[in-house]
């Protein structure tokens, strides 16, 4: 199992980072190196508890498809998404959101397990694990930028 943890400060309320973090438009917008899109489920708009969504994107030049519902959430604190189909053998991202002193600590918990044994787990440890890291610290890079701006129109 590769657990990634990963912790973003952002200069805006936590109601807003909790919206932003699970807008399905503003995931797309983040995603657009790998071609992501809702195709099925939740397709725009905000996600919720009992949701799923299911994504078509472009990794490794192969396109993928994962499905995954969204099993807990506590506003404005905590969400939980989990694959229910798609490449891994297993997934789970846990979101979490703290406000202190005028800022929002998002703090990311990415647990993955690889298919494919052995083949699966040098994949992971040579190429995916970095990969999937880049891939959430770009999201949360965009997720930080819109939640910081006064921009409204930044969100399709």
């Amino acid at each position: 199992m590769t657990i990634i943890k990963l912790k973003t400060v952002i200069n805006a309320p936590i109601e807003k980072c909790f919206d932003l973090a699970r807008n399905i438009d503003l995931h797309q917008q983040s995603t657009e190196k790998t071609k992501e899109r809702a195709v099925a489920g939740k397709t725009s708009g905000l996600i919720e508890k009992g949701n799923f969504v299911t994504w078509e994107a472009i990794h490794f030049g192969i396109k993928q498809r994962l499905t995954v519902s969204i099993v807990e959430m506590n506003y404005p604190y905590y969400f939980n998404d989990k694959m229910v189909k798609g490449a891994f053998k297993e997934m789970n991202h846990s979101h979490f959101f703290e406000f202190e002193q005028g800022k929002t600590l998002m703090r990311d918990e990415f647990t993955y397990q690889t298919p494919f044994g052995i083949l699966g787990a040098i994949f992971d440890k040579l190429i995916l694990r970095t990969y999937m890291e880049k891939f959430l610290i770009e999201r949360n890079r965009i997720l930080k930028n819109v939640a910081e701006s006064n921009e409204s129109n930044l969100i399709i």
